[in-house]
């Protein structure tokens, strides 16, 4: 069973101080005592000792250092009386190599609102980036040239495209698409491995007919140029790491041939890398009038002994009610 609803992406310090005592001891002589002795000695009379005075040698001079040798006679003559000039063919520093990387990139409109964005960034080869225009986003990478072409339907008649690469750095440009207003879009992204696919149902049909648009009948901006029918674009790289994966519908409102209506489905498949868990997605939807709208979305996956079963999602997108032009 599918379920889906709207979301919104919603110590001290210690110190310690350690003291460093410590103590002085003073010693204070008294005053000199007199000493008094006596010996006694059988037939010698009694010596009194007194008024002794202490002595002490007198220090003894160091040895007499050596006279220092007499200067010469002869004055010395300094080998450099002068600065000598510097030889003009010394050698010179050299520079060190310098790494610039150029990032260029063109937006030229195309027929069925759609734009041809050429990215050129020398220093980036084989490097994953992303494309962001107005909301939608997936993700690229540029060749061995470092260099990308893509074809990227409008979502606004002055387009505006950003490549940003993982670096930080990247490239902008703009184009105006007179004809935007003639289409309706819808858009369908995720991340990673989500297995959601657009099915358009035109004029009535069924899955299988003539006017069912879808991954594996997608046909081309030329139908839609035309007026005869809508047609569906997958953008981003599913060889690149957790890529971001885009698919839209376009359809030609304002130069239909025929007048009807056409009923639009998103499918998710039940796969091994999806199933028992909740898959974030995100739409978008423009008639060329009234602007934007998007929706955040959170599928919770069957588990996975429904592997191969699909979510079919009728209420994402409202249906097209097509007048004759």
């Amino acid at each position: 069973m599918s379920k889906y609803r709207r979301y919104i992406t919603a110590g001290g310090t210690l110190a310690c101080a350690l003291g460093i005592g410590y103590f002085m001891q003073a010693s204070h002589p008294g005053p000199a005592n007199v000493v008094s002795a006596g010996m006694v000695d059988a037939g010698e009379p009694k010596v009194n000792i007194s008024q002794i005075t202490l002595t002490s040698a007198a220090p003894t001079p160091p040895v007499a250092m050596a006279e220092p040798a007499p200067l010469p006679a002869t004055p010395v003559t300094l080998a450099v009386a002068q600065d000598a000039p510097l030889a003009d063919d010394l050698p010179t520093e050299e520079s060190a190599p310098g790494f610039a990387c150029e990032y260029s990139m063109t937006a030229k409109p195309l027929a069925a609102a759609m734009v041809q964005v050429t990215l050129d960034a020398p220093c980036m080869i084989n490097e994953k980036f992303t494309l962001h225009q107005n909301g939608m986003m997936f993700t690229e990478a540029t060749d061995e040239n470092g260099h990308s072409d893509l074809i990227v339907p409008a979502l606004a008649e002055n387009a505006v495209f950003i490549a940003s690469f993982g670096n930080g750095e990247g490239a902008i440009a703009t184009a105006a698409v007179d004809t935007f207003a003639d289409y309706d879009r819808f858009v369908v992204q995720w991340g990673g491995a989500s297995g959601m696919k657009i099915h358009a149902l035109e004029y009535g049909s069924d899955f299988g007919d003539q006017g069912h648009v879808w991954i594996n009948a997608a046909y081309d901006m030329g139908r839609a140029a035309r007026g005869e029918g809508g047609f569906l674009t997958r953008h981003g790289s599913d060889d690149l790491d957790n890529p971001l994966i885009a698919e839209v519908y376009t359809f030609p409102t304002e130069t239909a041939l025929r007048a009807g209506d056409v009923s639009l489905r998103v499918e998710a498949e039940v796969t091994a890398a999806n199933c028992g868990r909740d898959i974030e997605a995100q739409t978008i939807a423009t008639d060329g009038v009234s602007g934007l709208e998007v929706q955040d979305i959170v599928l919770a996956m069957p588990d996975c002994d429904g592997i191969g079963d699909f979510l079919v999602l009728n209420n994402l997108f409202n249906d097209l009610k097509v007048a004759q032009n």
